[in-house]
């Protein structure tokens, strides 16, 4: 399966894990470009020190090409930006903000940018700024998303713009993958399948419920605050959309949820923390290996060419 993408950034397969705030770390990353895709490393609003001992992790595991996904409101990210060129980093995605000012800096180094976008506009304007790919995210994804889904939004995305375009949102196996290829993605990038990949450090306890979910229990949260975020549906979520109708200020709605991602993904706490996950999480059934992962999925993606030829 070779595409601009995998041209692009070196890679085997068009498969790309994301950079999921505490759960994407140098394992994952490593293991996951090791196994022929790209892995990201979740910079967040983590210290550039610590971005800078995970990229070096990462490439102690593989030669492989890595990324690093940079949050741009975080109050690091200068420095992070400093860190991927002085580190050798081959990518970055970015998000929550326009990298534009970074360019040049990335450019002169040899960094390939690709932004992640909800809306068409935005997907314009980072091809302008000269953006290397798109990563086109519907709202079927896990965390904090847009309003439109994927398969609305990816083909007017790929319409749009002339440079390569990366499905997200929804995607969680080879029946997915052949699906965004079928709308116009060169390649697709996924975060709630990896988040049980064995080489995954969440807490188990997040592993189990994620495995466990069904298809009605992704919610979201905070869509009156103008900050809607997935997760699997517990006590927190119960707790926040009450307090919604009750129309308690901001500042509590976000007191409540301070603190939670870690709390779920490090100590476990499924019940109080914030389980983020995609819509496609019912499709999770299993702990697998990060090569086991994209095996599966390109195996099924052919299966499916192969076996779905249609004559009109």
């Amino acid at each position: 399966m070779k595409t601009r993408i995998t041209e692009l950034l070196g890679i085997e397969y068009p498969i790309i894990q994301g950079g999921m705030a505490w759960v994407a770390n140098a394992n994952l990353a490593g293991n996951v470009s090791k196994a022929g895709g790209i892995g990201f490393i979740g910079a967040a609003n983590a210290p550039a020190e610590w971005v800078r001992e995970e990229i070096r992790k990462a490439k102690a595991i593989t030669s492989n090409p890595i990324g690093v996904n940079i949050m741009l409101l975080s109050q690091y990210a200068d420095e992070i930006a400093k860190v991927v060129v002085e580190e050798g980093v081959k990518v970055v995605t970015t998000g929550a903000g326009n990298p534009e000012k970074y360019m040049a800096m990335w450019k002169a180094a040899g960094i390939k940018v690709i932004p992640v976008v909800a809306s068409v506009a935005l997907a314009r304007r980072m091809e302008r700024y000269g953006a290397d790919a798109i990563v086109a995210e519907g709202m079927e994804s896990g965390g904090h998303i847009g309003e439109q889904t994927t398969m609305t939004l990816l083909p007017q995305v790929v319409d749009a713009i002339s440079i390569p375009v990366i499905a997200a949102g929804g995607i969680g196996d080879g029946r997915g993958v052949a699906a965004a290829f079928m709308l116009g993605a060169e390649a697709v990038q996924l975060g709630t399948r990896f988040v049980v990949a064995k080489e995954s450090t969440v807490h188990q306890n997040y592993k189990d419920r994620l495995i466990s979910a069904k298809d009605i229990d992704s919610e979201v949260t905070g869509r009156t605050t103008g900050h809607p975020v997935r997760q699997l549906r517990n006590q927190m979520t119960r707790q926040y959309h009450l307090m919604e109708k009750e129309g308690v200020a901001f500042e509590e709605l976000e007191l409540l949820t301070l603190g939670a991602l870690r709390k779920a993904v490090v100590e476990g706490d499924i019940k109080n923390g914030t389980v983020m996950a995609g819509q496609i999480a019912g499709l999770v059934h299993k702990e697998q290996t990060c090569k086991e992962i994209i095996d599966e999925l390109i195996s099924e993606a052919k299966s499916v060419y192969e076996g779905k030829a249609m004559v009109f």
